[in-house]
């Protein structure tokens, strides 16, 4: 189980201690790019994310795209003899991630201090709720509350209705992407200072970041957001669109030159010069009207009329789709963003190929994610520990 030698990331090796899913899914990027990431779990407390979802003959699906191209590993961290081979890796390692409430690590002497001091050039990222200080630090964190916090959910919804949360672990997500690049950028400046570092990463913050600038709208102007459904302030028309066949269609104008093309495509070029079409803000406070243009001429026509028309146009659009139609579709099958990979346990899957392609030096899934500490005695023999020692461990219950 090695890294095709043209990976970039070939020779890098993470620790993954974290759980669920921004972590985990930071180290999953790390691998799927060539690092060889060790993922390290409870003996008897497995990663809950093995668990989340549907399962096959009693396998975690969930689990399979986010463990894969990991090794797995049983370890106690709270055990002498877990602490003790922790550090061990430690010294082999170049990244450890994890997501313990602040304070855990200490409180098994495996803080910064002593995983520094065993290799000074290691690059520990920690990722929390609420970030390693401030008075929420210690409170439990998860990706909903960071939504909900953020401002996320405020905005989110039709402006009659409560604030709505994601159905999938978006704040998770983007933490996870934001470990990933915040892991690499502490691997270059290990590159110029020969040290490591310590990252904090705090799920209530990239998410916060990803929505744009309603601090500075707020600071300036004193402007706050509301929830506009599927409506844009900056732009209209602008929304989800009923077919004839009782399917539906997202249309986007961002670009001026769409806009117009739009209403060239639906029959009503007069409105083009009325004087607020002339920017999209101003369009969007006659969204009224535009809607009733757009959505009349898309409701008298099936989902591929539409479609073909507005490619015709040169006008943005794309159908609404669910995973089905996300199988089936002609350009992600181009892209091989859908791909298969063969596993031991359950055949051949079909998940998400890596994030991007790379011309050169390209990622792949090497594996899906493998059973519970599967490679335990593998990975402490080539850490150079005995079968004797490997023994002794189990016995304390470290392994």
């Amino acid at each position: 189980m090695t890294a095709p030698t043209t990976a970039p990331l070939t020779g890098l090796r993470v620790l993954d201690l974290a759980t669920l899913f921004a972590g985990p899914m930071a180290a999953t990027l790390l691998g799927d790019f060539g690092a060889e990431v060790v993922k390290i779990e409870h003996p008897t407390k497995p990663d809950p994310s093995r668990g989340h979802g549907p399962s096959k003959d009693g396998v975690g699906l969930w689990w399979k795209m986010l463990g894969r191209n990991k090794r797995t590993m049983t370890l106690d961290l709270s055990k002498p003899g877990g602490r003790a081979t922790l550090l061990r890796l430690a010294e082999t390692a170049d990244v450890v991630i994890e997501n313990f409430r602040p304070g855990t690590l200490e409180k098994w002497d495996l803080g910064w201090p002593e995983l520094s001091a065993v290799n000074p050039r290691l690059v520990l990222a920690r990722v929390t709720g609420f970030g390693q200080f401030g008075p929420y630090a210690h409170r439990p964190g998860f990706g909903t509350l960071a939504e909900a916090m953020s401002g996320f959910a405020a905005i989110t919804g039709e402006p009659d209705a409560p604030p709505t949360l994601p159905p999938f672990g978006l704040a998770d997500s983007i933490a996870g992407l934001t470990t990933a690049y915040a892991v690499m950028t502490a691997l270059a400046a290990r590159g110029h200072t020969g040290e490591g570092q310590v990252v904090d990463m705090a799920l209530i913050e990239p998410i916060l970041a990803a929505l744009g600038p309603q601090p500075l709208w707020f600071d300036q102007l004193g402007h706050v957001q509301p929830r506009t459904g599927n409506r844009s302030p900056n732009n209209a028309p602008r929304g989800i669109y009923r077919t004839a066949d009782g399917t539906w269609v997202a249309v986007s104008t961002s670009a001026q030159s769409v806009a117009e093309r739009v209403m060239h495509l639906v029959g009503r070029p007069e409105l083009i010069d009325e004087p607020w079409f002339a920017s999209g803000a101003d369009r969007a406070r006659h969204a009224d009207v535009l809607d009733e243009a757009v959505g009349g001429w898309i409701t008298a026509r099936t989902r591929t009329d539409v479609l073909a028309a507005f490619e015709k146009a040169e006008a943005a659009v794309a159908p609404v789709q669910d995973v089905r139609d996300v199988m089936a579709d002609p350009q992600y099958q181009a892209l091989d963003t859908i791909t298969t990979v063969d596993d031991p346990e359950l055949g051949p899957l079909r998940m998400q190929n890596v994030l991007f392609r790379l011309s050169a030096t390209p990622g792949a899934i090497r594996w899906a994610g493998r059973p519970h500490g599967a490679d335990t005695d593998e990975i402490l023999t080539e850490l150079g520990l005995t079968p004797d020692d490997v023994t002794a461990l189990r016995a304390e219950g470290a392994l």
